[in-house]
């Protein structure tokens, strides 16, 4: 009798236990990632073939405290070593596990192995070579919690690597992943044809069929850690080598159940008929190329068992929400008799299915943490929820129908004005409902959501849930395509610029606005360019421009600028702290034909701008940030503790006659009127000639004010 450890993936730990009991393994006990057993040599050989679950079989051949580097180093040379491997036999060591001595699983890999070669030298035999790739007999070494365990990997390479597949696609799934799903789903209790609709590389179905058939998923592996092991017993091994195969040969002419496979790539699909073919179960798989919305059912009743896509990139997450949420009505309307399950390591896109689970549970791909949720599918009780009404009486599928009215009320209201104002971008919605908390800009045919955060008492699970119905509503709302949404979140910055970079693709736009035309970047950036509720005051920077000089402080990307020099500017400067920005507003003058030595772009911060020359200027336009700290200003920047101070220096630069339009961003901004009004100037609140139809919900988006001499 030996004592071995099987690892596996976090999580795997009840099935493969189970598992190894229904082999006749002996003391099995559960551990992280892994359970410990005993078997005899013949009964470690059929687990090692015949496992569907384990990542490894280890050979423990030590066990027991261990506080010192001394302590690692005198348990590894106590053990025997030459009859465990011969010295003309490659070696190397996997050591996993820190804590307490051990900082390092190298340090620990490197005891290992210094006590195994000084072993071999003071048994008077030569000592063997290490080889970190490809090496012939492998030591495992594992310490937690004080404890050690030096073992012989049994099994080799990584069991879940069958031998059938020739490549993956761009998410594989791991082979005994495939067979967990299989074996937590139950189906392997009670196999019935099975269907993939999202078959990928067909590892569900390969899997499915290598049970079904009674084929060991081992049989294709090309090698074991035991063929170099001194002890191992070929004679045994062989025999059950050819009891597997005479297995398999019965299996596969005996199989009755069907497996119905299908992908939207044709070429993940060609990929599935390579690895059953190596596999040899590709006569039992009917795989083809087809979208999963709309497949055939192909028995009355069956086992849908699916790892659908999914992906965290900006712009194709609400696709994705449309198509689960499509699929889930698929499955309702479609699928009764049926049994279902699914894995998903985003629990919003599985909760689109809107199906209420039987059994919900959690899985482990790699790192990557997996809901994977058990259905019963009856023709009319599987639907979490029901099916709500817009307001013309079509059918929405989704629990959002407060927001889709809002949404579609607002959009008519909107479009009309918006062409009627001679624009093509505007803001839809704005938090008109507080549970669903984002601002939503239409800008031609795409729409940027910008999601809010939310208030610290709101759980985080709630607030995913209304984004999934916000995104999943939208599209029917207003007759939009789901990859034509860009979602974004703006968390409150601490200590860094407003603008934050993203790593997405980029999606660039022309939007007209009364004759000017901007440059958008819907993607790259939090913010895409142009700021919409400042539409108006861009305009009265436009309307007061005429043969005059204008100065725009803070420009971002140039827009007041732009408005500046097509209302007839004598000349136009445009200062920004930001090359990128600045960069981006001589592209704008461009895009509306603008040049010129009358048009002069700074590269500067504003603030020590001002302070640096006295060129004079008869109409300024100045939006500061709310707050700032970056490291390109010296000092920090707060606009209520500071404007008053800035304005005084700007008067300066103020031409007799001139006039200053000064706009922020911040909520229960009060403007120091008494110090302007020493220094002679006049202040006016402008905020309701400024603020656009398309921002009424929200009055407080920003302030603006006139100042001039008085």
């Amino acid at each position: 009798m030996y004592n071995f450890f099987a690892a596996a993936p976090k999580g795997f730990e009840y099935s493969l236990a189970t598992e190894l009991k229904a082999f006749g393994a002996e003391d099995v006990k559960e551990s992280v990632a892994g359970v410990f057993f005993s078997a005899p040599l013949e009964l470690a050989y059929r687990i090692t073939l015949w496992t569907r679950l384990a990542s490894r079989i280890i050979l423990v051949i030590y066990k027991g405290p261990c506080e010192s580097a001394e302590q690692l180093y005198n348990a590894a040379y106590c053990i025997d070593w030459p009859s465990h491997f011969s010295n003309k036999t490659t070696f190397s060591i996997d050591f996993h596990g820190l804590g307490g001595f051990i900082n390092n699983t190298q340090f620990g890999a490197l005891k290992i192995k210094d006590a195994v070669v000084d072993r071999f030298r003071d048994d008077d035999i030569a000592r063997p070579s290490v080889s970190r790739v490809g090496a012939e007999f492998k030591i495992d070494g594992h310490y937690r919690n004080g404890k050690l365990t030096i073992g012989i990997n049994f099994s080799g390479p990584s069991l879940h690597q069958r031998g059938y597949r020739s490549s993956t696609g761009e998410a594989p799934l791991k082979e005994n992943l495939a067979a967990n799903m299989l074996f937590r789903s139950g189906w392997q209790d009670n196999p019935t044809n099975v269907l993939d609709p999202f078959c990928g590389s067909g590892t569900v179905l390969i899997e499915a069929a290598l049970i079904a058939a009674d084929i060991a998923p081992g049989l294709k592996r090309e090698r074991f850690g035991f063929e170099h092991w001194q002890r191992h017993n070929d004679k045994i091994w062989q025999e059950i080598l050819e009891e597997a195969r005479a297995r398999a040969s019965l299996g596969l002419n005996r199989c009755e159940l069907k497996f119905y496979g299908s992908d939207i790539d044709s070429r993940l699909v060609a990929l599935a008929k390579r690895n059953a073919e190596n596999a040899g179960v590709l006569s039992l798989i009917d795989f083809r190329v087809g979208n999963a919305l709309s497949i055939d059912v192909p028995e009355e009743s069956g086992f849908l068992i699916s790892n659908p896509p999914y992906g965290e990139r900006l712009g194709n997450v609400t696709a994705l929400l449309q198509l689960y949420n499509q699929f889930g009505e698929r499955l309702k309307k479609e699928f009764g008799g049926w049994k279902a399950a699914m894995l998903c390591s985003d629990i919003e896109l599985i909760s689109s299915l809107k199906l209420k689970a039987d059994k919900q549970m959690k899985m482990f791909n790699g790192a990557l943490e997996c809901a994977f949720n058990l259905y019963s599918l009856h023709a009319k009780s599987t639907r979490r929820q029901e099916v709500g009404q817009l307001e013309d009486g079509q059918d929405l599928a989704t629990v959002a129908v407060p927001f889709a009215n809002r949404v579609k009320k607002n959009f008519k209201q909107l479009e009309k004005w918006a062409k009627k104002e001679g624009i093509d971008s505007y803001r839809l919605y704005d938090a008109d409902i507080p549970e669903y908390n984002v601002a939503i800009d239409k800008y031609q045919d795409y729409v940027v959501i910008q999601e809010y955060s939310a208030p610290a008492n709101i759980p985080e699970a709630v607030t995913k849930r209304r984004l999934s119905d916000v995104l999943l509503a939208l599209p029917a709302a207003i007759g939009l395509k789901p990859d034509n949404i860009i979602l974004k979140t703006r968390e409150r910055q601490k200590g860094v610029s407003q603008y934050e970079k993203l790593d997405t693709e980029k999606l660039s736009l022309i939007t007209c606005e009364y004759g000017a035309k901007f440059k958008l970047n819907l993607t790259d950036y939090l913010d895409t360019g142009l700021f919409l509720d400042h539409r108006l005051t861009r305009k009265l920077v436009g309307d007061k421009s005429r043969n005059r000089k204008v100065l725009n402080l803070f420009a971002y990307t140039g827009s007041a600028s732009v408005h500046a020099a097509i209302g007839g500017a004598k000349s136009v400067t445009t200062v920004d702290m930001s090359n990128t920005y600045l960069t981006w507003a001589k592209d704008n003058f461009m895009l509306n034909q603008l040049s010129g030595k009358q048009y002069q772009f700074v590269q500067a911060d504003c603030l020590q701008w001002i302070e640096s020359g006295d060129e004079q200027f008869d109409l300024i336009f100045i939006d500061p940030p709310t707050f700032s700290n970056s490291k390109r200003m010296e000092d920090s920047w707060d606009v209520q503790r500071d404007h008053a101070e800035m304005l005084s220096g700007l008067i300066k630069r103020l031409a007799p006659g001139g006039e200053i339009i000064f706009s922020n961003n911040k909520r229960k901004f009060k403007m120091d009127i008494d110090a302007l009004k020493k220094l002679g100037m006049q202040v006016q609140n402008i905020d309701k000639q400024t603020l656009p139809l398309d921002y009424k919900r929200n009055p407080h988006i920003h302030n603006t004010w006139l100042i001039t001499h008085g």
